[in-house]
């Protein structure tokens, strides 16, 4: 197995070693780099290969994995790591890397997850029904793995059933015993007349040389018990070209569950050297150019997969999705707003980076476009009917005309320990990013904050093809909390939101005329929330609210 790591250069010759075909990377004088993620298996190279994701990258050429990447390249066919640390994770993140590409090609079907917009590819040659190499390669081992004990049982005890008249003196003189518990010795070979024919015998001998030919060809590190007969190296090539023909012989004798999977497991594994088949591939792969969107998607299936379905005007949270300018919002969701119990929408971008880099100021900017689009679509149902998307959304106060505060947030995928895969470890990064027009004005509807998360990247990739409806359900829980409490925590501390808030002490009847009457001072400055509060925020560098705050009393916090 070898990994390589998207948008790393690389000697050409080596990536010309590895693939059949050049659509993988893009070659620049002696060097490539890698342009797609994902899997790929050449047969006739016999080389199996992971492009990773770039956020597996650090600074430079050093990767998470604590080696750089020219040693990654052969990480795993050097024998002297198989009991080191960082042989660990090969396995687990193969096996989960690759099912998140299944998953996306499987929801990418569904025409609500890819926009129009959107430049897609998935590159494979893989069919809805065909398998991977990969797919046998850890078909084989989980199968391996879940049975072996009751293989290895019934061989045994096959061994003990055929031992007529043993002569235990030359038994005990030519071959070793197994030490059961340390004490008791098991023979497995016992020298006697009399040979009984064990028609599982055959089966086992192909499952178990096929077994060993993966185990030493990619380095999985299983022991196979050595009483199982094996077919090595010439004879196990030739037993590749003939195989089908050699199962299909002894097809008929097996009625037990567990070898009938066998035999399955070897038919199709030596139905890749059929040559009578038309179906047969010189290579299988399936890969992405723009994995961002593979990144989006696993996100925004961990956040807010299950969206809102209520429809108002013909738009659902779905379609809200997708802008009238063309551009589409990652992540949204409506959740309890930082003022009232009202409720409104919580904004988010997924950011595809290297594990140690923060967004530009494009993504910036483009965010705050997302939020202004989604404020507008409320106002215009706003406008429209007077109502809003549901009754419990609340962006605009028709007394004081302020809006709502709209929370945005930033992801970002991280990696920190490669064996860690059950810990979203989401930790806040970077600064708030603010925008306004005028920074006195905080229920200014082009007054925006956004907040910066980063997301350990290998819970993100479990959670794509594994988690179940209740852990789900308790991430997001806990992470809409925690968003909310952190946006709360900062407009409460003067010193980093610059702002003071305010409660008004007049009587509710008297709102609209004190707003109407200082509408020039007041505007984008307070708020009447929806348990008819008037809420005023003070910039702390703003004195021309002064002569007002004897109207006020000063809460200490925003909610």
């Amino acid at each position: 197995m070898k990994i390589l790591i998207e948008g790393v250069t690389y000697p050409i010759e080596e990536l010309q070693k590895i693939f059949d075909d050049p659509k993988f990377y893009k070659q620049n004088g002696f060097e490539g780099a890698v342009t797609s993620v994902g899997y790929y298996h050449s047969f006739e190279k016999n080389s199996l290969v992971f492009m990773l994701p770039k956020v597996f990258m650090k600074d430079g050429t050093d990767t998470i994995f604590g080696c750089t990447t020219e040693e990654l390249i052969n990480l795993i066919d050097q024998v002297s790591v198989k009991h080191k640390a960082q042989y660990n994770w090969v396995r687990q993140l193969s096996v989960y890397f690759y099912n998140s590409l299944i998953e996306f090609r499987k929801r990418y079907s569904d025409t609500s997850i890819i926009h129009e917009t959107e430049t897609f590819e998935l590159n494979t040659n893989l069919g809805d029904k065909e398998y991977s190499f990969l797919d046998f390669l850890l078909s084989f081992v989980n199968f391996y793995k879940k049975n072996k004990q009751q293989i290895l049982f019934k061989h045994i005890e096959f061994v003990s059933n055929q031992a007529k008249k043993p002569k235990w003196e030359k038994t005990i003189r030519k071959s070793l015993p197994i030490l059961a518990n340390g004490k008791t010795p098991i023979y497995i070979e016992i020298t006697n007349k009399k040979k009984i024919v064990n028609t599982e015998e055959e089966l086992l001998t192909y499952f178990f040389s096929i077994l060993n030919h993966l185990n030493k060809e990619h380095h999985l590190n299983l022991k196979i018990d050595k009483s199982f007969n094996l077919i090595k190296g010439q004879q196990f090539d030739r037993l590749c070209e003939n195989g089908i023909s050699k199962l299909k012989k002894i097809k008929y004798r097996y009625f037990n569950d567990t070898l009938k999977k066998m035999y399955v497991l070897c038919e199709l594994y030596f139905s890749q050297f059929d040559k009578s088949s038309i179906r047969k591939k010189k290579e299988d792969f399936l890969a992405i150019s723009n994995y961002n969107l593979v990144f989006e998607d696993m996100v925004d299936k961990l956040f807010s997969d299950e969206l809102n379905t209520v429809e108002v005007e013909g738009v659902t949270i779905d379609k809200l999705k997708n802008n009238d300018d063309g551009k589409i919002i990652d992540h949204i969701y409506d959740y309890q707003s930082l003022i009232d119990t009202s409720d409104i929408f919580y904004i988010g971008d997924s950011k595809y980076y290297k594990s140690d880099s923060v967004a530009g100021k494009v993504s910036k900017y483009k965010q705050f476009t997302y939020a202004k689009n989604v404020i507008q679509y409320n106002i215009d149902l706003l406008n429209k009917k007077h109502t809003t998307y549901t009754k419990d959304v609340k962006y605009r106060d028709h007394i004081t005309e302020g809006y709502n505060i709209t929370p945005n947030f930033f992801v970002y995928g991280f990696i920190d320990d490669v064996t860690d895969y059950d810990s979203h470890s989401i930790t806040k990064k970077g600064n708030i990013i603010p925008s306004y027009h005028f920074e006195d004005r905080l229920f200014d509807r082009d007054t925006l904050f956004v907040h910066q998360y980063k997301i350990n990247f290998l819970y993100v990739l479990k959670s794509y093809t594994t988690f179940n409806s209740n852990e789900i359900t308790t991430f997001r829980k806990e992470v809409k909390e925690t968003f909310r409490n952190n946006f709360l925590k900062f407009f409460n501390d003067s010193t980093e939101c610059k702002f003071e808030f305010f409660e008004s002490t007049l009587e509710k009847e008297k709102y609209s005329d004190f707003v109407e009457n200082n509408f020039r001072k007041l505007n984008g400055k307070c708020y009447c929330t929806i348990d008819n509060r008037l809420i005023l925020a003070k910039h702390i560098e703003d004195a021309s609210l002064d002569s007002l705050l004897v109207n006020f009393i000063k809460t200490g916090d925003l909610e």
